[in-house]
């Protein structure tokens, strides 16, 4: 097994394991970013609010994926929502995540 297979190949597998578990798509980027396209069913909760809506979203009671548009944002979304005890993966960029979910 490669380097890049190794780090980066469980990510799809990661993926399909969340959704089959019907995992909550969060988008970070800001509402006019998520207006010009976002990954359907995800929910727009940009990045300044995270903290915020931690509550709300461990009422969801599901596991999390994050994006946004490169996966920088989704990364620290998701750093927060794992301190806080949430089950969350970064799934990067909205656009590439669209097409593993299929």
């Amino acid at each position: 097994m490669g380097v890049f297979s190794f780090l980066f190949g469980n990510k799809a597998k990661k993926i399909k394991d969340f959704k089959a578990r019907g995992a909550v798509i969060i988008d970070v980027r800001s509402k006019g970013e998520y207006a010009s396209g976002a990954t359907p069913g995800s929910k727009n909760i940009p990045l300044p609010q995270i903290n915020t809506k931690v509550e709300e979203i461990k009422k969801m009671n599901k596991p999390v994926i994050t994006c946004c548009a490169s996966g920088m944002r989704s990364s620290s979304a998701a750093a927060v929502l794992k301190s806080k005890g949430i089950e969350c993966m970064n799934g990067g960029g909205w656009f590439n995540l669209s097409q593993k979910l299929n």
